[in-house]
């Protein structure tokens, strides 16, 4: 391995589906089943490293130009479950967001109007033959957003400090797609009978759609990944969101609006201090 590959890239969460292979048509689950005996598969910081060196490149290539083969595998009670990186549809996907997070300049500087251009034409052609398609991935920069938390309980949180061998830090949650819809259902159903219409709630009628997408029987997955190495051990070790989370939800079922306030506003603090940290020298 390079040093420059061996560098970690912070600043990412992720939020995954992982479905079984019963899911996949053919060929494509007889893709993903040999695929899934490999024996090095590759991680999340490989993709990133593969999107930082597309953009570095000249011209820079904001989309790839194939569909990436590679995939997240995960055994759930014996089942092989996999995650698809889909790095290309992601790719125009994120595109689409980028006149909202940099100024022209920098956006243009970054990736040209021409190059933009011409991977929204090949994503309008490619939606036209594929108009069902969709993610099995979202992503996050500098933050978790407040909204994934509900999928999870806190019993389901898996830590693990950074070992002395130099692994870094984990800090994720996993649960069952049947789980996370009925998670999201009553904090939904919550929301909608103590509070106005919100950020929140319409952010969880999102993923709640994105949910509906997938196998019933496949898994979610709360990846913190490149956070750990911007939040301290002793941060980490403490984050309890989807706690606070769940939390504020029940307090609000119940009426008590000053601790669900408290809850929650524990919750908006921790993501914000962090989300502040991509403006800082």
């Amino acid at each position: 391995m390079s040093v420059v590959s061996s560098v970690p890239v912070p600043y990412t969460s992720y939020l995954r589906v992982y479905e079984p292979l019963a899911a996949f048509p053919e060929p494509e689950r007889s893709h993903w089943a040999r695929y899934a005996r490999r024996a090095h598969m590759p991680t999340f910081q490989d993709e990133l490293r593969r999107s930082l060196a597309d953009l570095a490149a000249t011209p820079p290539v904001g989309v790839p130009a194939h569909e990436s083969a590679d995939a997240f595998v995960a055994e759930v009670d014996g089942v092989v479950c996999v995650c698809p990186w889909r790095t290309r549809l992601r790719g125009w996907l994120a595109l689409a967001e980028l006149a909202d997070l940099f100024p022209g300049p920098v956006l243009d500087a970054v990736l040209p109007p021409v190059v933009r251009g011409q991977a929204i034409a090949d994503h309008e052609r490619w939606a036209e033959r594929n108009p069902d398609a969709r993610p099995w991935i979202q992503t996050a920069l500098w933050q978790v957003p407040v909204r994934w938390f509900v999928l999870f309980s806190d019993e389901e949180r898996e830590y693990a400090a950074a070992g002395e061998g130099g692994e870094p830090p984990v800090l994720r949650y996993r649960t069952p797609m049947v789980q996370a819809r009925r998670r999201l259902a009553r904090a939904l159903r919550t929301l909608r009978e103590t509070v106005d219409e919100g950020p929140l709630t319409e952010g969880l009628v999102e993923v709640g759609r994105w949910l509906e997408e997938f196998h019933p029987r496949a898994s979610v997955e709360l990846d913190y990944a490149g956070l750990v190495h911007t939040l301290s051990a002793e941060r980490l070790a403490a984050d309890r969101s989807a706690a606070d989370m769940a939390e504020g939800v029940e307090a609000l079922r119940v009426g008590d609006t000053e601790r669900a306030s408290e809850a929650y506003g524990r919750l908006a603090e921790r993501w914000r201090a962090v989300k502040d940290r991509q403006f800082a020298n």
